[in-house]
């Protein structure tokens, strides 16, 4: 199966710690040359800039759909769901920002030379209702604005407007591209089916084995819909590492006769 997935990670990383390497790598070292190399969010780190470490929001969370009905996104594929920076505590803050809500992502990527990206958003990153920049904009003025290693204090002098969100995408793009949910599932033999159930020990067993972490299983109807999968991250958004963790909480799919349904229109 071939995709257009410019900015592929191997999953296998996944199993120690995903590493998102940047092309403003140079640029970040700017504030990095500063930051503590083993600065770890929601760990101890007092006394360590929030430029150089996630804090408060240090458990981050890469969402993804399965959206069926109606269908979006390719058919053996998840969706993005978002990235999103929920406090040590399982707490989240939103909306930290609105200066920085920017007109148009399409924009902002573009200017910050992010076209293959967005490419891909319109293919992985989709709403369900077709409004895919809305969907972005939501996304990055609840969450990635409150992402606290690429607040305006902490990006390197001279970035460009919007450098900060074309981070925070690119982290989004690459996370979710080293966890093919539907890989992980189909490595198991478990496939959608329109009659077909599993249990949710079926279904986290086959993920765990993939990428060595439980993720949150949710679903709608008895049916899946969303997954979580926790990270921590060591650096910054500009030029750090993903380090996963186990789920601190199970979602909301039952114990048995969960469905999972094939993309249909």
């Amino acid at each position: 199966m071939t995709r257009f997935t410019p900015f592929l990670v191997c999953a296998l990383l996944a199993k120690a710690s995903l590493a998102i390497p940047s092309p403003f790598t140079n640029l970040a070292r700017q504030a990095g040359d500063v930051c503590p190399a083993d600065a770890l969010s929601c760990q101890d780190v007092s006394g360590v800039d929030s430029c150089c470490v996630e804090t408060p929001g240090g458990q981050l969370l890469q969402t993804q759909f399965w959206d069926f009905k109606p269908a979006k996104g390719p058919v053996d594929s998840w969706t993005v769901h978002g990235l999103w920076p929920n406090h040590c505590d399982g707490k989240w803050d939103q909306g930290c920002d609105p200066s920085r809500n920017y007109p148009s992502i399409r924009d902002v990527l573009t200017e910050n030379g992010k076209e293959d990206l967005l490419q891909w958003m319109d293919e992985f990153w989709v709403d369900i209702n077709g409004k895919n920049e809305r969907f972005w904009s939501h996304e990055w003025n609840k969450h990635g604005t409150c992402m606290s290693t690429i607040a305006p204090t902490c990006m390197p002098e001279g970035s460009a407007t919007g450098l900060d969100a074309a981070f925070y995408f690119q982290m989004a793009a690459d996370a979710f591209q080293s966890l093919p949910t539907y890989e992980f599932l189909a490595s198991a033999g478990i496939r959608p089916h329109k009659t077909k159930t599993y249990s949710l020990d079926q279904l986290l067993s086959a993920i765990k084995k993939a990428h060595g972490f439980l993720p949150a299983l949710d679903c709608k109807n008895g049916a899946l819909n969303s997954i979580s999968y926790y990270f921590n991250l060591k650096g910054t958004v500009m030029n750090g590492t993903l380090v996963p963790f186990d789920t601190p909480k199970r979602g909301s799919c039952p114990r048995n006769g969960i469905k999972y349904p094939p993309k249909t229109n």
